[in-house]
């Protein structure tokens, strides 16, 4: 079994920072692409950041500049360091990974983070 597990979302007040986690486990061969996506109420879930894993990066128009995804390939271990917070910015996050076990090369998600901006 595979999980990916995010935290460190809350609330924040707008101008603030907020790092997010997500660790994934399990019976992991190789650990892909790795990224993070965001759901505001009523809308769809839209890409964030997305990161390679030789680290090659790509982000959102809206958080270019504000947000920094990285990642530590010993610990499974992906992050989302967010600055300058707009109330925008606030929805569930989720964390996305292409991994590869010894039975399945596929796509996992995780049970989200919420992230509130708000003053």
């Amino acid at each position: 079994q595979v999980q990916l597990a995010e935290s460190g979302g809350g609330l924040v007040q707008p101008g603030g920072s907020l790092r997010l986690s997500c660790v994934a486990s399990g019976s992991i061969v190789r650990l892909n692409d790795m990224g993070w996506y965001r759901q505001a109420p009523g809308k769809q879930r839209d890409l964030v950041a997305v990161i390679g894993n030789s680290g090659t990066t790509t982000y959102s128009n809206s958080v270019k500049g504000r947000f920094t995804i990285s990642r530590d390939n010993a610990k499974n271990t992906m992050y989302l360091q967010m600055n300058s917070l707009k109330p925008e910015d606030t929805a569930v996050y989720y964390c996305n990974a292409r991994i590869e076990t010894s039975y399945y090369n596929g796509e996992y998600w995780g049970q989200g983070t919420q992230v509130t901006v708000s003053s």
